[in-house]
């Protein structure tokens, strides 16, 4: 594997990772309604200013968000919107005991070219 391939796999997984946890999941999905600021996400999630900063951090870190500030408060907002048909396309994957999940189709959305 070339040096390039594996700072892209790297990076995939860093994303997958940022992804793979329910408060920054919902961070993700909150971010692509409109910019949110620390406050509100800990009133949403029910976690503690810390903790939500932490996955802020996390998020930031693997590219997914953007922070500006504006005042006192910094503002963060999705930096990556087409995030957003990858986790429909995870919610179109069927759900673990479904008789069909096996014949079913895929999401249908195309694969480009590698």
């Amino acid at each position: 594997m070339k040096i390039k391939d594996k700072d892209l796999e790297k990076h995939r997984v860093d994303v997958l990772k940022a992804l793979a946890h329910p408060s920054r999941l919902y961070i993700v999905l909150r971010l692509a309604e409109g910019e949110a600021c620390v406050g509100d996400l800990t009133k949403e999630i029910g976690a503690d200013v810390s903790t939500i900063s932490k996955h802020l951090a996390i998020l930031r870190d693997a590219g997914l968000v953007t922070d500006r500030r504006e005042g006192q408060n910094i503002l963060y907002s999705l930096a990556c919107g087409c995030i957003l048909d990858f986790i429909h396309c995870i919610d179109a994957v069927p759900l673990p005991g479904n008789a069909g999940a096996r014949r079913r189709p895929g999401c249908g959305v195309a694969r480009t070219a590698r």
